[in-house]
């Protein structure tokens, strides 16, 4: 299998392409980090008695009032901010793949289901489509944030905080991969495979999902690519406005957030090395999803 792997063009393709590959790097050490958090945290941010007030706001070690226990200094809580960042890499991170998840399972069933079927459930369909493009992910935010904050108080809140983005960002983007699958679906249903297997008798469910869904999963894995980035972007923008992650559970939109108002007083650390991640971040996610567009697309194949 992994000979195999070696002498594909995928393979081929993707170590003759530097940035690609430092992309790739940089991604893994990123993930990896986050993943083992525990690991590599010098301390656990989410454990109040690790916690001292008394070293709010230093700075990192390499300045004058720096200390060898914060190399990238603390917060205004006290917080070590090298711990925060991979405590709030790894939150990000969850809410961008479990936002993707949401909002191409949606979309894939709806954009399925509208190309196949056609007629009025395609007009009713795409124009739920249409509708749900209107209203941004910041303006679903405010509304069921207001509604969840009443209903849970704002304590309670935190404790869904994961799930309720998640929903947030995956339920305002699933009409990008509706419409991509619906284009993919119309061609795809009109080659003889599909009047086949009408033929012989088989389920339009049948059909939908195991004869014509395989067919239109590349548009979908190079959209997800660029939408995981898009997903930790929106988290970190409505942690920003205070719609996200509390400032007590660090995702790297709240370390942000919570440090914007200490940038002007000296502070600056607490805003620029989560800033930082963050654009490293995005920018790998974004630059391996241009790589694999282009990978895909047969018209740009070069020998």
């Amino acid at each position: 299998m992994w000979q195999k792997f070696k002498e594909s063009y995928f393979w081929y393709s993707f170590r003759r392409d530097p940035v690609a590959v430092g992309s790739f790097i940089v991604l893994l050490i990123l993930i990896t980090m986050a993943v083992l958090a525990p690991v590599f945290a010098s301390q656990n941010p989410y454990d109040g008695s690790a916690i001292d007030l008394m070293d709010a706001e230093t700075p990192p070690m390499w300045t004058p009032d720096g200390m060898d226990a914060f190399w990238l200094g603390t917060d205004a809580q006290g917080r070590d901010i090298w711990s925060t960042i991979l405590y709030g890499t790894r939150i990000s991170l969850l809410i961008g793949l479990g936002a993707v998840a949401l909002q191409s399972f949606l979309g894939i069933i709806v954009g399925l289901t509208a190309g196949y079927k056609g007629g009025r459930v395609d007009s009713f369909l795409m124009r739920v489509a249409d509708v749900q493009l209107s209203f941004s992910s910041y303006m679903v935010a405010i509304f069921f944030g207001a509604i969840l904050q009443a209903a849970l108080g704002v304590a309670r809140y935190a404790d869904v905080a994961v799930p309720f983005l998640i929903f947030v960002i995956g339920f305002s983007e699933w009409p990008q991969y509706a419409r991509t699958v619906r284009a993919s679906v119309l061609a795809e249903k009109k080659k003889e495979y599909v009047e086949a297997a009408r033929v012989i008798g088989l389920r339009p469910m049948r059909i939908m999902f195991r004869h014509i869904l395989p067919n239109t999963l590349t548009p979908v894995l190079v959209i997800s690519t660029v939408q995981v980035a898009n997903a930790v972007m929106s988290e970190a923008a409505l942690s920003f406005l205070g719609l996200g992650m509390p400032v007590n559970q660090p995702s790297l939109g709240s370390l942000i957030k919570s440090g914007f108002a200490y940038f002007m007083s000296g502070s600056w650390w607490i805003t620029l090395f989560p800033g930082l991640v963050l654009v490293l971040l995005v920018l790998s996610i974004n630059l391996l999803g241009d790589w694999l567009r282009d990978f895909l697309n047969p018209k740009l194949y070069k020998d």
